[in-house]
């Protein structure tokens, strides 16, 4: 089954994709709560956390509608150098020639007269009466209109009057009736080459030639095809290069999306540091809290912390350590050790704190007897 999105919708989908996946909190803007819901239902969850935009945002933004018009405005076909374009004329306007009853099933006498007028068109051609071949072979299509060959045929005519865009419709009703028309191919190929549509007159002359090959068809094809292939190397090099800037741009969004994410989730952990670190500072109490604006013991503290077996060099100050008692006892001992103080591990048993000395069990052996080894 054909997929029913076009490759380039799909491509900005998965630039989409790409870019949410980095920066999940976007869908919580208004305009994409369709998506998130979309999300939601498939059993997904979207974080709560506002989406910001960065300061660079409008900077972003202006550097991606350069990008945009970029890929908008490619290299002009008028960069390559063509051949023949003195030859070129300017299009028919004139009214739609008539084509005949789409639905119209013609009668046995019907298709006698159209062939009637068709041979009578031939003549007319052959004399180069041009006009007047319009004109029979017009009346041959509303007599027949389901015969390819009617239309190719008056779009020869079309063509010897230099009305390319006439000849065009006629060879496209004639591949609609029949797509393996030769004739229609190649006056339509012609009728392009006129306008100057020198890929499209070198594919119908291609097929053309593939399907009944003449001398004239291929001497048509090749006077197209060196503009043709500049033409077609030109194109090719174009999707190149918007390929590669479209690869360019959707690495450079991605990558503006990593560091914006980065930098949230670094702010969003300064952030827990701090509320863990004002919790812990207001769990002290104030005569702890007021203790630290003393320098002395502030330095203390500052020292133990970086080395717990500094506390040994404090044991003879009361104030230190009934501070670092009362800080002992606000958190539980320091196990592990204090939010938002790194390094901080369990102190040692406080010098001033009650020890007992445990009780070894008694050892049940005797006195070692002298021993008398008789060598005197």
């Amino acid at each position: 089954m054909a997929c029913p999105i076009n490759t380039e919708d799909i491509g900005k989908l998965k630039i989409f994709i790409e870019f949410v996946s980095t920066q999940p909190s976007i869908l919580n803007l208004p305009q994409l709560g369709f998506f998130k819901k979309f999300v939601e239902q498939l059993g997904g969850k979207v974080p709560e956390a506002n989406f910001q935009h960065n300061a660079g945002a409008k900077t972003e933004a202006k550097e991606e509608k350069e990008f945009e018009t970029k890929m908008e405005d490619p290299e002009p076909e008028s960069d390559i150098e063509l051949e023949l374009l003195d030859t070129i004329i300017e299009g028919d306007a004139d009214p739609l020639q008539e084509m005949g009853e789409d639905e119209k099933m013609p009668t046995d006498d019907e298709v006698d007269q159209a062939s009637e007028f068709r041979g009578k068109g031939a003549a007319s051609y052959s004399d180069g009466e041009y006009e007047d071949a319009i004109n029979f072979y017009t009346q041959a299509i509303l007599l027949n209109p389901t015969h390819a060959l009617f239309y190719a045929k008056r779009a020869q005519a079309f063509i010897k009057l230099c009305k390319p865009n006439a000849a065009i419709r006629d060879c496209d009703r004639a591949l609609h009736l029949n797509p393996d028309n030769a004739a229609a191919y190649k006056f339509r190929g012609r009728a392009n080459r006129l306008l100057g549509n020198w890929e499209a007159a070198a594919k119908d002359l291609r097929q053309a030639c593939k399907l009944d090959y003449d001398d004239e068809t291929d001497d048509w094809l090749k006077e197209v095809t060196p503009n043709a292939k500049k033409i077609e190397l030109h194109n090719i090099k174009q999707e190149r290069k918007k390929a590669e800037m479209e690869d360019e741009a959707r690495r450079e969004r991605v990558r503006k999306a990593q560091e914006a994410n980065k930098k949230a989730a670094e702010e969003n952990e300064k952030k827990q540091y701090s509320s863990s670190d004002d919790d812990f500072m207001s769990s002290l109490g104030p005569d702890v809290m007021e203790a630290f604006n003393d320098p002395e013991v502030a330095a203390a503290l500052q020292d133990v912390m970086s080395n717990p077996a500094n506390i040994m060099k404090y044991q003879n100050n009361p104030k230190v350590m009934n501070l670092l008692k009362k800080f002992a006892g606000a958190t539980g001992g320091f196990p592990g050790g204090i939010p938002g103080m790194g390094g901080m591990g369990g102190f040692p048993t406080f010098p001033s704190a009650q020890t007992t000395t445990p009780n070894h069990p008694k050892s049940n052996s005797k006195p070692k007897e002298e021993y008398d080894d008789g060598l005197d």
